[in-house]
């Protein structure tokens, strides 16, 4: 008999997904999310109401279970001493509950703000500085990738394992996350080829570094938007968020796929699209959307929990079977994932 209260530590979603009115908005979304079991909740970050460092507080107060993971933050929108008493902070306060997860960024936005962009080898000392701080060490003269540093300390009493994330993307960053990291976040919208390829990576470089590679744990982010959500939601969750991943990174997106680069080349040229002056998720009308939707093969919409309940959970679940330690249901609340999960649920 199934167990309607038992943790899911193999299911996650991400709060405040898409553009929200109001932070607020999560502080439920993690109330309903603990009640339904679900393993982890991560926390993007958006130079707007999703400042990551408040919203996980926050989300450490209103929870006693789930996991609390950012996915992602940049090294380098802080000071490493700012990030890393974040991070020490997060930890003691959930219990150990918390990863610190980092990602590359995206580079368009980061020229436009005259942030540097961020290269492998500077997330590879971030990691070495960070485990070095929260094990109570004085770091002397710094000199790295990530900068120059006279002095670096936390306090010589720390002695913190706290899980390092990062969401991965390229080869580059895939074979890193298996050599160095705790959990590894892919992205929305992969292939079936695309996400075996990545497990692939993380697990081979985990084990050439000599690590268990069952130890890091990989994350399918599986769009999951049932049937139960009205039409206009589910193109804005569906359409309009890979309409979004092209405009920032959609070269990125398409060879990491394979998938045909005349396409995107044909998505960018359109003139709905051009006229759309930021996010297309955001701002996006359901008309809009809809004709955005008649320049997107249907196999790019493809990697996605659509349908019944059931349906849905089914293909949830043939994620872990593909490969993938855990999966992200993403682009819903959790109360849009209630069905889902009690689906998922009475097939375990």
């Amino acid at each position: 008999m199934t167990d309607a209260t038992a943790p899911l530590d193999e299911l996650g979603f991400y709060t405040l997904a898409g553009a929200p009115e109001s932070p607020r908005d999560m502080l439920e979304e993690l109330r309903v999310g603990e009640q339904l079991g679900l393993g982890a909740a991560f926390l993007s970050e958006r130079f707007n109401i999703k400042e990551v460092a408040t919203l996980s507080g926050a989300a450490g107060a209103v929870t006693e279970r789930m996991r609390l993971i950012t996915g992602a933050t940049n090294h380098n929108t802080r000071h490493p001493m700012v990030t890393a008493s974040y991070a020490s902070t997060m930890h003691t306060l959930t219990g150990g509950r918390f990863t610190l997860g980092i990602g590359r960024g995206i580079a368009p936005m980061f020229d436009a703000y005259g942030i540097p962009r961020i290269t492998t080898a500077q997330m590879e000392d971030f990691v070495g500085v960070m485990r070095r701080l929260w094990h109570g060490e004085t770091i002397i003269g710094h000199d790295g990738p990530i900068g120059s540093y006279p002095v670096l300390r936390l306090d010589p009493a720390f002695d913190f394992d706290i899980p390092m994330g990062l969401v991965a993307f390229g080869p580059n960053s895939l074979d890193l996350g298996g050599r160095l990291f705790d959990d590894i976040i892919l992205h929305t919208f992969f292939t079936d080829e695309t996400l075996q390829r990545c497990v692939r990576t993380v697990k081979q470089s985990a084990e050439q570094a000599g690590r268990d590679p069952a130890s890091v744990r990989v994350w399918s982010c599986f769009a999951t938007v049932g049937d139960h959500v009205p039409e206009p939601l589910r193109l804005k969750k569906t359409v309009g968020r890979l309409a979004t991943y092209l405009q920032g990174y959609g070269d990125l997106m398409v060879s990491t796929n394979h998938w045909d680069p005349s396409v995107l080349e044909q998505f960018r040229a359109d003139d709905l699209v051009r006229s759309i002056p930021g996010a297309i998720d955001a701002l996006a009308t359901t008309d809009q959307l809809e004709h955005i939707a008649t320049l997107l093969p249907d196999e790019w919409l493809a990697p996605a929990a659509r349908g019944t309940a059931t349906e849905c959970s089914a293909a949830v679940r043939r994620q872990i079977e593909l490969g993938a330690d855990a999966v992200i249901m993403h682009g819903a609340t959790p109360t849009e994932l209630e069905p889902i999960v009690d689906a998922y649920r009475a097939t375990s």
